[in-house]
């Protein structure tokens, strides 16, 4: 490039013409190859091997949104269901700023100190405008996440929560098939993702803080009603006292709630996750809801209602994706809409129409 500043009348004054740039794509990315997905039978051996790198990769297969891989996964948990089931599956929730990451980070090594593997499911919060996540809870979890027998996987919550919520569930039976026989399931803390993780675990664990005004504002009597433990965190140094008092208040409000379907009264407890103090009392209180549970048989009942829950669940998710996808559907869409957005159609006429030249191709 000739540049003007190297004209005569410029004296003493010289550009250079500089380095030429380099290519915008690194020349080393042609030999970086992804590897080939495995075969099913592959990921079935080494998931009942309990190989992390081979439950990773299936996980990644049941949360891609190609059909192919769907097709595939569900071969593997297909494969993988005989050997699930044996584990103890536990929904922690709870305000967000609860603590929930920290906790579970205290709560999983006790647990690992008695023996046995733990893998943690975390749905993670996504943005609503750019659908992206963080997806930052093993940053939470130092400890957790270093331990050889933890298993960590956050999953984003963007898209539909009953898919996510499905896919969770399918990451249980290959957690549960891999050996781990403890499962810890996250959910964000807000919204109705409480309602699809208490469907799929055997105790749910609820989280509150004190001292932050009315300790009953501000957690809805629904989330209140499926918790089978209720534990207040933080509290040390300060905050004992304001802990106790929450803890009174909803043991008060407990007894307003009709009885559980278990037959068992949920407990109360305070414990500090940032100091370690009273992770054992809520434990204990864990392994004893397992005993009554199992002996009274609701255990083996509420898995039994779960698998029925998830059957219809997935139907209606197949049902509503073949629906979708549909390409004369998709067509016929665009119109009704726009007839719609110019007020020459009601949206439930629009929507009735769409249906019955659907469910007419199957008369």
């Amino acid at each position: 490039m000739n540049h003007p500043e190297n004209g005569s009348e410029y004296k003493g004054l010289q550009v250079n013409s500089g380095v030429a740039q380099p290519p915008s794509v690194n020349p080393y990315m042609r030999a970086l190859r992804r590897k080939p997905i495995p075969s099913t039978a592959e990921m079935v051996e080494g998931i009942l091997k309990g190989d992390m790198t081979m439950l990773s990769r299936a996980v990644t297969l049941i949360e891609s949104l190609h059909p192919d891989h769907y097709a595939k996964a569900q071969e593997v948990i297909e494969k993988c269901l005989p050997f699930s089931g044996k584990s103890r599956r536990i929904g922690i929730t709870g305000v967000p700023g609860a603590g929930k990451s920290t906790s579970i980070d205290v709560f999983g090594l006790h647990v690992l100190k008695s023996g046995g593997k733990l893998a943690v499911l975390a749905i993670d919060p996504s943005s609503e405008r750019t659908n992206g996540s963080i997806l930052g809870d093993k940053t939470r979890m130092e400890k957790l996440s270093l331990h050889p027998d933890a298993f960590i996987r956050p999953s984003p919550s963007a898209g539909s929560l009953g898919g996510v919520a499905r896919k969770t569930r399918e990451t249980v039976v290959l957690c549960e098939a891999a050996g781990f026989n403890n499962i810890f399931i996250e959910t964000v803390g807000v919204g109705q993702s409480e309602t699809a993780v208490h469907s799929m675990v055997d105790f749910f664990l609820l989280i509150q803080l004190a001292g932050t005004g009315d300790e009953l504002q501000g957690i809805k009597r629904g989330i209140m009603e499926m918790a089978d433990g209720i534990v207040i965190n933080k509290a040390d140094g300060d905050n004992i006292n304001r802990a106790k008092l929450a803890q009174a208040q909803f043991r008060s409000a407990l007894h307003l709630f009709p009885p559980t379907a278990s037959g068992w009264q949920p407990e109360v407890l305070t414990y500090s996750g940032y100091f370690e103090l009273g992770i054992p009392e809520v434990w204990n209180m864990i392994d004893r809801y397992f005993e009554f549970v199992n002996a009274n048989g609701y255990f083996e009942e509420r898995r039994q209602q779960q698998a029925r829950y998830w059957m219809r669940e997935t139907i209606d998710e197949q049902l509503r994706n073949h629906f979708y996808r549909d390409h004369a559907i998709e067509r016929m869409l665009t119109g009704l809409e726009q007839s719609v957005l110019e007020n020459r159609l009601s949206s439930f006429t629009a929507a009735t129409e769409v249906l019955d030249s659907y469910f007419r191709r199957f008369h």
